[in-house]
Parts: C-alpha cells; sequence; structure tokens
C-alpha cells in the first residue's frame, strides 16, 4: 500500500521535533501535527522560560551580596510585566526557530489536533492522511485534584502568563517545579509558602540534598510546611484564596499554584481505535523500541513515563529516527547515569545513584562530603552553603554517584556525568589536577571519607 506520509508525528516537543526531522534528513516522508506548542511543554511552559524566570529571582541576591565588593546601588524595582513581555517574547522566536528547523527538513508541518483515525489513518481540520507509521509524542498535562475549589487554583501552564506578581502564594506540591516556583516567587518578593504532604520535598533525590536545600531555603525566609495537604479552596470577597488544611488550619494567599504531578496527555487522540494499550498509571506501553501494542504505532516523551526529561525525549526521538530509517546507525537508549538538575535557589545537580540506592543494591558504599562557604559570599553577610557529595564503591572504587546543592551545580555536574558515564574511580578523581580557586575544584579535592 502507498502512504502519503512515511511517519506522521503527533506533538512538536522535543521528541517529536528530533524524530521528524532526522526521519526526514533520512529520506522519509514526514508529517507532524501540533495543536498548541512548537516546541512543546519545555520551550513554551516549561524548562526554558522557568530558567529565565529563575535568573530573574536570583537578581536580588546578586544586588545584596555586591555591597560587599564595594558596589552601591540604588533602590531596586523588580516589573513582572517586563520579565514576562520579554519572556514571551523569547519564546516566540524559540517557535519560529522550530517551524523552521521542521520546514527546512522537508517535514509537512500541520498546526492543528490530529486523531488517530485507524492504526495507519490521522485526521486533522477535516483532512485524512495515511502513514506507515505514526509516533506519538503529544508530552504531559498539569494535573490539580478535584477537591473543592480547584477551579481558583493555577498550574505551570497559567503561571507563565500572570498578569501581575502575586503578594502571597501558596505553592503545593514536592517535586522539581514546586520546588522551583517556591525559589522564583519568593526571590522575586512573593510571600511564598511551600506545602507538601510528605516529610520532605524531592523524593528520589540523595536524602542529603534534600536536607541541605532545606536547611538552605529555611534560612532565606521561605515558609516550608510538610505533612500537610489542601482539603478545599475558597475565594474570599476581596478576591483572596482561603486554603483550608486537612489538619483544620487555614492559609490565606493571593494565588495557589498547584504542582502536583503531571498525566500522558491523550485527550481525544482517537487510541481507542487502535490496539494502543495503556499502563496502570495511564502511560502508553512501549516495548525497548518505543513499539506500542498496535504495530504500526510508537510512542515516546513523557506519554511513556519513563524518565520524563526533555533530553531524554531527545535521544528517544534519534531512536526511532535511526531504527525506522536508518537502522545501521541505531542504538538504543541508555537510561543510566542520567544528569539531571533542579534549578532551586540554590541550584541542585546530580547523577547516578544516591546513597540510598547504592546502599539498597548492595554496594560497599563510601561517602565524600563537602560542606562549606562559596568564596563569592566570603565579603557579604550571606551564609549560604554549598554541598558537594560522591558515592563510591569500596571495592571497585567506581565513583556511584554525584550530588551537588550550590551555584551552577547543573554546569559543574554535566561535566562530572562524562566522567561516570565512562565508569571513572575515585582515583581518577583524586589524580585530576583541580581548577583554582573554584567551587568545582572540590569534587577532585575530597580525601577523607565521612561514612562507610
Amino acid at each position: 500500500m502507498a502512504y502519503d506520509f512515511d511517519l506522521y508525528v503527533i506533538g512538536a516537543g522535543s521528541g517529536g521535533v528530533r524524530a521528524a526531522r532526522f526521519a526526514a534528513g533520512f529520506g522519509a516522508k514526514v508529517a507532524v501535527a501540533e495543536s498548541r506548542y512548537l516546541g512543546g511543554t519545555c520551550v513554551n511552559v516549561g524548562c526554558v522560560p522557568k530558567k529565565l524566570l529563575v535568573y530573574g529571582a536570583h537578581f536580588a541576591e546578586d544586588f545584596e551580596q555586591s555591597q560587599g565588593f564595594g558596589w552601591t546601588l540604588g533602590e531596586a524595582k523588580f516589573d513582572w510585566a517586563t520579565l514576562i513581555a520579554n519572556k514571551d517574547r523569547e519564546i516566540n522566536r524559540l517557535n519560529g526557530i522550530y517551524r523552521n528547523l521542521l520546514v527546512n527538513s522537508g517535514v509537512t508541518l500541520h498546526e492543528a489536533h490530529a486523531k488517530i483515525v485507524d492504526p495507519h489513518t490521522v485526521e486533522v481540520n477535516g483532512e485524512r492522511y495515511t502513514a506507515k507509521n505514526i509516533l506519538i509524542a503529544t508530552g504531559g498535562w498539569p494535573q490539580i485534584p478535584e477537591i473543592p475549589g480547584h477551579e481558583y487554583a493555577i498550574s505551570s501552564n497559567q503561571a507563565f502568563f500572570l498578569k501581575e506578581l502575586p503578594k502571597r502564594v501558596l505553592i503545593v506540591g514536592g517535586g522539581y517545579i514546586a520546588v522551583e516556583f517556591a525559589g522564583i516567587f519568593h526571590g522575586l518578593g512573593a510571600d511564598t509558602t511551600l506545602l507538601y504532604r510528605g516529610d520532605l520535598f524531592l523524593r528520589g533525590f540523595d536524602g542529603a540534598v534534600r536536607k541541605h536545600l532545606h536547611e538552605e531555603l529555611t534560612k532565606r525566609g521561605m515558609n516550608l510546611q510538610f505533612n500537610a495537604d489542601i482539603e478545599r479552596i475558597d475565594k474570599q470577597t476581596d478576591g483572596s484564596l482561603k486554603a483550608t488544611l486537612k489538619d483544620g488550619r487555614e492559609l490565606e494567599a493571593d494565588c495557589v499554584f498547584y504542582a502536583t504531578g503531571r498525566r500522558p496527555m491523550l485527550d481525544n487522540l482517537g487510541l481507542e481505535n487502535t490496539g494502543v494499550k495503556l499502563d496502570k498509571k495511564g502511560f502508553v506501553e512501549v516495548d525497548e523500541q518505543y513499539q506500542t501494542a498496535e504495530p504500526s504505532i510508537l510512542a515516546l516523551g513523557d506519554v511513556i513515563g519513563r524518565v520524563q526529561l526533555t533530553p531524554v525525549a531527545l535521544a528517544e526521538g534519534m531512536a526511532v529516527a535511526r531504527r525506522l530509517f536508518k537502522p545501521e546507525q541505531y542504538r538504543p537508549v541508555d537510561y543510566k547515569m542520567i544528569a539531571t538538575a533542579v534549578f532551586s535557589l540554590p541550584n541542585i545537580g546530580t547523577v547516578g545513584l544516591t546513597e540510598e540506592e547504592a546502599r539498597a543494591a548492595g554496594h560497599d558504599v563510601v561517602i565524600f562530603e563537602s560542606r562549606f562557604r562559596p568564596m563569592k559570599l566570603t565579603l557579604t553577610e550571606c551564609q549560604e552553603r554549598t554541598l558537594m557529595k560522591l558515592v563510591v564503591d569500596g571495592k571497585t572504587d567506581k565513583v556511584l554517584g554525584c550530588h551537588m546543592v550550590g551555584p551552577d551545580a547543573g554546569e559543574i555536574v554535566q561535566g562530572l556525568a562524562i566522567a561516570l558515564k565512562a565508569g571513572a574511580t575515585k582515583r581518577d578523581f583524586d589524580e585530576t589536577i583541580g581548577v583554582h580557586p573554584t567551587a568545582a575544584e572540590e569534587f577532585v579535592t575530597m580525601r577523607t571519607p565521612v561514612a562507610g
């Protein structure tokens, strides 16, 4: 049978665009449908605009710390509308880049919702197109629990477009998004409360990292409330919100922001017209090659719920394109030693096993750890401390994990991720001459274990 396209991609996020571009470059006839954001969540309502806001929030600390270096500044004023307008302009520029990347690669772009009609057919704007393969890359969507008054709460989707900076913000959640936005709002001057139903935020991260960040955020005056959850939200006559907690306490805020997880975005996709199966959490089930239970349909990225990070989706998109259209170049994605960062204030950077994971796996764990005040802060009143930690296997000397809380943690850990991926030992670290004076050199000068 002759098809209109060799590959039809639904979703122009990181993974979908990567798969489409390279498939077209390999000679395939490709189309992409995107109904919302060219570039997906990351570019539009995720990593990119979030980090721009993080940069904006950090300037308050920079202004204050500059006094220790002899600077005298006038009264600092912040304008939320200016930040959002400049952010929007940058995102619009990136949208254009993604559009050009696709079109210039020879990909047919349909800026509309696509629905799967059958295993080889999609419908877009009333038109039907056939494809030998269909790739689902529609990403995720924020979830707000349906408690009474949930309609008054916002998610990260709305946070990037608020008309003004709320004076009082109540953030619910304990993952990346919650912690990062708590830092943003607090840094920009909002009275910020972070509410989490568990004992401590950032579940799954190294215990020392979680505790250290807790200490640093507390130093900054952020209101952290654990083992707490909202039962209902009421809008008051002055427009403010009252959150009633499950323990009976009441908190008032001008904005209630939920960051309690994301679901796969499969709405009105037409999966009922196929043999595609979902797992217990609602993610699309795929095999090691991103094949669904329907032979002609594949899926990748956040909809499959493996590792929900933009660089992972990019790697998966490349793997799909190569397997389908350049099999001699195909290699599977390696999900081990994936570095990640949390752009909290201060930042977190991490790669490899946590101490808890290493012990659970039966390794002979040896821990090297350093906590210190960064050189940049020694002429200031700021008491922020950096944490650096290495998890080592005592028998093999192999470095199993690397963790940091402090300025530029993501930048530093990205380089160390290469070393861990290559199987570096603690001896390799010890024999590496540091760059002085830097914070990063601490990773190659820690000699005395703190635990084993």
